[in-house]
């Protein structure tokens, strides 16, 4: 059996952050190198990646270094979809297949209950379904009594779902040739090919079973769902420190703390876990870390800095800084007494403005999202929710209320005025102050 990855779209909704999103690290390897082992556990070793110009260099790095499992790479020149994905690999498409979209995080209970139904034989797909108890932005499933698919229907309004299963892109294939005909046989103006293919199976006799999926699962669709999938793995980790990690006799480390090799933690730091700090990162005096933050290679969190809750890139500098509940992407710097602020006055939830809509993130506590390559000024402030694009500069003492798009400058126009100083200070003044202490 195959594990078919779709690799080849590009995160629509993840402004600021840059990099795909099986990209992104957590625990030191990407998330591309923890869907393979989750695979692995499960049973499986032969892997169909379909990636894009964009990224096949990385996918192929990443894959060479695994052993054990076999790898056939395809590649999707545009971003059109799952079906064109699955056309672009179909010289790989043979036997039964698991197709998967890898920016979703679940457990490996979602192989094996798929695997185990298909064993039985008794349809031609088989495709998960997960009971959501509010409004999810995906795809819906509509089934009878059997459990049977009637119908996929692709992002509906809130209050028009069909049912509360709503469709987990982990898909089992016994044909995928005769898939992929009914794939070419599709007419829409939509980006929704394959469900239409999966409804046109179905109204032609076939039978798709949906497998109902209760287990851990995070969808990645906006950036502040990062969070979710770092606590997953931060929560399913051990506690280690590297043997080649330094910790001052004056630092502080507690819980589930996790140090990969060169870590350096400075005098009077304090780390309270759930914590992962990255290879040849350095924790400066006077530090806290806390709750749930993750912060990945060769990173500089400096002096009386707070991290509290956060997703920080590699190569990032900080000085005196408050990040709390904030993702912050690659090589990004933050000047002395730069706050990033995550709680409303109002104490209401933040919302943020994602196309034409405004979504409600969920979280009442969330900081800024910044993309890669930032500098941000000293003393500035960034406002809850408020996201800045990558290549972007923050000038000094700016309170930014507002997104700041990709590759701009802000700064704050002061205007000074310079005059001859008349003060006169009393003589010995001073001198009577100080008798006085």
């Amino acid at each position: 059996m195959k594990v078919v990855f779709l690799c080849g779209g590009h995160g629509k909704r993840m402004f600021p952050i840059t990099e795909d999103k099986f990209l992104l690290d957590f625990l030191g390897q990407s998330l591309l190198e923890h869907q393979i082992k989750v695979a692995c556990e499960a049973g499986l070793s032969h892997f169909v990646i379909i990636g894009n110009p964009e990224n096949m260099v990385k996918i192929e790095q990443i894959t060479q270094k695994i052993l054990g499992i076999k790898i056939d790479l395809a590649l999707q020149k545009e971003p059109s979809g799952i079906a064109d994905a699955l056309k672009s690999a179909e010289s790989f498409l043979h036997g039964q297949l698991l197709v998967i979209n890898p920016n979703d995080v679940f457990s490996n209970s979602a192989y094996t209950k798929i695997i185990a139904e298909a064993a039985r034989a008794a349809a031609t797909s088989y495709i998960l379904g997960y009971k959501v108890q509010k409004y999810f932005p995906g795809g819906y499933l509509q089934i009878n009594s059997r459990n049977e698919l009637l119908h996929v229907v692709e992002k509906p309004k809130p209050g028009e779902e069909p049912s509360n299963l709503v469709n987990i892109l982990i898909h089992y294939h016994g044909n995928p040739e005769e898939l992929l005909n009914y794939i070419e046989t599709v007419r829409t103006t939509k980006d929704d090919i394959y469900e239409c293919a999966l409804d046109n199976m179905v109204k032609a006799g076939h039978k798709i079973k949906v497998v109902p999926y209760d287990d851990f699962w995070a969808p990645i669709k906006y950036p502040w769902h990062i969070f979710k999938v770092m606590e997953y793995f931060l929560d399913n980790a051990q506690p280690y420190i590297a043997p080649s990690v330094r910790i001052s006799e004056k630092a502080t480390i507690e819980g589930k703390v996790i140090l990969d090799d060169n870590v350096k933690v400075l005098e009077n730091a304090v780390i309270r876990g759930p914590v992962y700090v990255g290879v040849n990162s350095i924790i400066g005096n006077n530090v806290l870390v806390r709750d749930y933050s993750h912060i990945s290679s060769n990173s500089v969190v400096g002096y009386s800095t707070e991290v509290k809750h956060s997703y920080i890139g590699n190569h990032c500098w900080f000085h005196s800084n408050y990040i709390g509940d904030s993702i912050i992407e690659d090589n990004c710097s933050l000047g002395a007494g730069t706050v990033l602020a995550n709680f409303r006055l109002d104490e209401r939830n933040i919302q943020i403005k994602v196309d034409d809509s405004l979504i409600d993130t969920s979280y009442d506590k969330l900081g800024a999202i910044i993309g890669r390559g930032c500098r941000i000024g000293v003393n500035a402030s960034l406002m809850p929710g408020v996201r800045v694009g990558p290549d972007s500069s923050v000038g000094p003492h700016i309170c930014l209320r507002r997104d700041l798009g990709a590759n701009k400058t802000i700064l704050l126009e002061s205007r000074y005025q310079v005059e001859d100083n008349k003060t006169r200070l009393e003589e010995g003044k001073r001198q009577k102050l100080l008798k006085r202490l």
